[in-house]
Parts: structure tokens; C-alpha cells; sequence
């Protein structure tokens, strides 16, 4: 890895950067068809997925009693460290409550209230694989919410995670079923015989589980389409430079497709970073994703012209966790909008909001961040608006509203109005 000036950047480099793609076009034929399967198959369907894609024979498609049991399983200090997350998380997501509210103003009462959704869906990552954190960052925000029923799928295995599996229960899911990939969305969209289907799946997944997603959104809501895990740090002299590559290393070890980029307005910073790099990834258990990680076109070490192009940068990038380990950190964070989590200061790793701190780790990808926000109490939410007004309210908006109506064509909205005082 080397460092390499962003004025010199040439226009195919700029577009892997900035273009990045989550991978889901390639996947969306094999989803729209596993798709049609389970929506005429149903259970069927889901075993026979299970054995062509998972290599798994399948028992119960309901496993919410396992997951209860798997709970009970789990060693002392991680049923501790699952629960600590859980409270952390829930207290958060507790602050995102929105309060209903009504004003009244000359005769007209105007208001908003908020309800839950009554069914939602959270995809949880897992099969051989442990993914505790996804369960507790899709599941607790919709509890908090005030969700009915909220259901969870997750992969089938010979040896399912008990981490997985207990922190579904724990997060608070009512029903949890062995279903992963494309079919586990599937499922959750239209339902089976054991499914009952939901009004919003929400959860991060690979490429087949985003493409299905984006499939079934419009019969069904969804969070948003993620693509693979991505991280920009900036960092001026005064960072760490071996903290800053254990960060990125840390979000490399994701996925091969992983982008990874720091950004510092200091030769020697940035050279730094790159050594400390080369020092750490050969140590680190899953090495070969990360070095591929760090070695694509989307991925790498910049050097600005100064600390306003390196934010110019952060702010185009639109990064899903963005990391600032500078001097001036708060004045660098007020200049840049567009980020899916922020992290400020030497010690505030991105791995403390994947886990523990509180906040979400299911997050917009591939520039989202510019237009959306992370996973949020928001989402298990709808609004209605409220009104009622006197007489003389609507006497004094009257001319008003006939005059765009009648100027919209609509001339029943203007007579609706002229009836109550005719």
C-alpha cells in the first residue's frame, strides 16, 4: 500500500471511491427466482433452499424455543457482554422517542402522533457464523418502539450459534426462524405456512439477502439496500497512526469487497499509516480478506493539500462510519453532513459502536449516507397528522382554499367548504 495525493487521482480511481457499488445487480435474477419459490412454495421451498444453498437438512423452520434454550446455554461473560450491549442500546434508542403533540392557534387545534408497526422483520446474519451484535442492533430499537410482533430469521445450521441465537432472544424477538439468504427475506415479505409475513424487514445481509431486499420492497417496507462495510478516517499529525490502521484494518476484515480509506493533511501521518498497516494485517486472524480488502481500488491511504480538501473528501465520500482523530475534531465535524456514524477521538474505535456503546451499527452504504440515516426508532414508526377546527377557523382560511382549488380544477374541495356556510 502507498500514499497517494488526491490531486492526482486519475477519473477511474475517483469512481471506485466514489461510485461504489453494493454488488446486489449480479445477484438479483438468483433472488428474484428463489423469491417466487418460497412465495408459491412456501415451507417446501424453505427446506429444499436449505439443503441446495446452506447444506443443511432442516427440522423445525420455528426455532424460538432454541433460541430461548441457546440463551440459557451461553457462558456467563458473554451472556453479560450481550446484556450490557442490550442496555446500552436500549437506553440510546430510548432518547429517539418521539411525543405526540397538539397546538392550538384562533380556532384550529393542529397535532401529530406517532404509533408502531404492528409486524416487523429483522434479518440476523449468522448459520456457522456469530453475529450477537446484528440481532441486538436490528431488534432492540423496534422493542423500544413499541413493535407487536417482531420476528427474526436467520440462517440454518447442522450447529447453529448459540451467541446468535441467544441474542435474538434476548434482544426481545417473539418468534425466530431458521431462514437465511434471499429465502429469509422471502419469507418474512410473504409468509408461509410457519412465517407469518411482516410490514418491514429491516437488517444487514450479503449481496443475495440486499438484492432480495430491494426485490420485495414496495410489497413489503424495508430499512434501506446496504452493501459492504466501508470506513474514512481523518487524520491530522496529532493521530495515532497505529490506531488509525488497526481501525481501518478492523472494518477490512468484514468483507473482501470492504472500502477502506484515511485521509490526512500530513506527509509524515499518512506514510505512517501505511507502515503501521503493513505491520498489523499479517497478525490478524482473517489476514487474506483484509489484505484484499486493502488492496482494491476503492480502498487506500490520501494525502490533501490541506484539512478543507480532506473534508471536501469525507463530505463527497459520504462514509457509512466516518472517523475524525484530529485536534479539532467538533469544528471538523460541523463542516461534513453526509455520515452514517460518527466517530470522534483517539479512543473511540468504530468496533465500540459495532458493539457496545449504544448507538446503531446498521448503517446506509455506497454514498446513502448523503440522503438517509442508520437504523433508528424512526423506523418501526408511523405518523399521523391531527386537526380540528371551529367555524370561524375555517371562515378565515375560506378564500384560501377555494382559491387553489379552483385553481387546481378541483371544484368539490371548494364547494365542501362553501356548503358549511351557504
Amino acid at each position: 500500500m502507498e500514499v497517494h495525493a488526491i490531486a492526482d487521482l486519475s477519473p477511474d480511481r475517483r469512481r471506485a471511491l466514489f461510485d461504489r457499488d453494493a454488488g446486489i445487480d449480479e445477484a438479483r435474477s438468483d433472488a428474484r427466482d428463489i423469491i417466487k419459490r418460497v412465495r408459491s412454495e412456501g415451507d417446501v421451498a424453505l427446506r429444499e433452499l436449505a439443503a441446495e444453498l446452506d447444506g443443511v437438512s432442516l427440522g423445525a423452520i420455528d426455532i424460538t424455543d432454541e433460541a430461548a434454550a441457546a440463551y440459557d446455554r451461553l457462558d456467563p461473560e458473554l451472556t453479560t457482554a450481550i446484556d450490557t450491549a442490550i442496555e446500552n442500546v436500549r437506553r440510546f434508542h430510548e432518547r429517539q422517542l418521539p411525543e405526540d403533540w397538539r397546538t392550538t392557534t384562533d380556532g384550529r387545534m393542529l397535532g401529530r402522533r406517532f404509533r408502531p408497526l404492528k409486524r416487523v422483520g429483522a434479518y440476523v446474519p449468522g448459520g456457522t457464523a456469530a453475529y450477537p451484535s446484528s440481532a441486538i442492533m436490528g431488534i432492540v430499537p423496534a422493542v423500544v418502539a413499541g413493535v407487536e410482533h417482531i420476528a427474526a430469521v436467520t440462517p440454518p445450521a447442522e450447529n447453529p450459534s448459540d451467541a446468535t441465537l441467544g441474542a435474538i432472544h434476548a434482544a426481545g424477538a417473539d418468534a425466530v426462524y431458521a431462514a437465511g439468504g434471499a429465502q429469509g427475506v422471502a419469507a418474512l415479505a410473504y409468509g408461509t405456512e410457519t412465517v407469518t409475513p411482516v410490514q418491514k424487514i429491516v437488517g444487514p445481509g450479503n449481496r443475495w439477502v440486499s438484492a432480495a431486499k430491494a426485490e420485495v420492497r414496495g410489497d413489503v417496507e424495508i430499512d434501506f439496500v446496504a452493501g459492504p462495510s466501508e470506513i474514512l478516517v481523518l487524520a491530522d499529525a496529532t493521530a495515532p497512526p497505529e490506531y488509525v490502521a488497526a481501525d481501518l484494518i478492523a472494518q477490512a476484515e468484514h468483507d473482501p469487497n470492504a472500502s477502506v480509506v484515511a485521509v490526512s493533511d500530513d506527509s509524515e501521518t499518512a506514510e505512517a499509516i501505511v507502515a503501521a498497516i503493513d505491520d498489523q494485517r499479517d497478525e490478524r486472524e482473517r489476514a487474506e480478506t483484509i489484505t484484499t480488502a486493502l488492496d482494491r481500488d476503492a480502498s487506500g491511504v490520501f494525502l490533501a493539500r490541506s484539512m478543507s480538501e480532506a473534508v471536501g473528501f469525507a463530505e463527497e465520500y459520504a462514509a457509512e462510519h466516518l472517523s475524525i482523530v484530529a485536534d479539532d475534531d467538533e469544528a471538523l465535524l460541523e463542516r461534513i453532513d453526509s455520515a452514517g456514524s460518527v466517530f470522534l477521538g483517539p479512543y473511540t474505535p468504530v468496533a465500540a459502536g459495532d458493539y457496545a456503546s449504544g448507538t446503531n451499527h446498521v448503517l446506509p452504504t455506497t454514498g446513502l449516507a448523503a440522503v438517509s440515516g442508520g437504523l433508528s426508532v424512526d423506523e418501526f414508526l408511523r405518523s399521523s397528522t391531527v386537526q380540528r377546527l371551529d367555524r370561524e377557523a375555517l371562515s378565515e382560511l375560506r378564500q384560501t382554499i377555494e382559491t387553489l382549488a379552483t385553481a387546481e380544477g378541483l371544484e368539490a374541495h371548494a364547494e365542501s367548504v362553501r356548503r358549511r356556510f351557504d
